[in-house]
């Protein structure tokens, strides 16, 4: 019996694989757990379709962020912070900080996905990574600035 795996399944194969297995493993066991389907040509047609649709959805979805990516390295977020002695900040620059920052830019991110190499404690400028996809990081430029006093 041929069966196309739904899942992975040890010792037997991948997701997507089509193997042959005993009538009664394939019957009694795969089929009614969900971890296959049995392999008719319809179903592995449609199998390759599905696939297929997903492959082009991921693509464009890498593509989406590599854009996003171009978009952000032109960005440079600037952070205002209370200054003390030597230049020095009151706490450090946090993501949420840059995520502000890259929202007011009209560009959503979320905080989680902002990575900075080492604490942000002193005036100047830094990079932050920014992970849009599994495959794409965007830099993006922080300049942290004193606060200008009022009044």
């Amino acid at each position: 019996m041929k069966v196309i795996l739904l899942e992975d399944v040890e010792n037997l194969g991948d997701a997507g694989s089509i193997v042959s297995v005993k009538d009664g493993y394939g019957r009694n066991f795969l089929i009614p757990k969900g971890s296959a389907r049995l392999a008719t040509r319809g179903v592995v047609k449609a199998w390759e379709e599905e696939r297929r649709q997903a492959s082009r959805k991921i693509a464009k979805r890498k593509e989406d962020a590599e854009a996003l990516a171009k978009e952000m390295a032109s960005v440079e977020v600037v952070i205002h912070a209370k200054v003390g002695e030597e230049n020095r900040i009151f706490g450090s620059v946090t993501p949420q900080q840059i995520a502000d920052g890259l929202a007011s830019h009209g560009i959503a991110v979320d905080r989680r996905k902002i990575e900075i190499e080492d604490e942000i404690r002193l005036l100047g400028v830094y990079t932050a990574s920014v992970k849009i996809h599994s495959e794409v990081v965007a830099e993006i430029k922080v300049r942290v600035e004193p606060e200008v006093a009022e009044g």
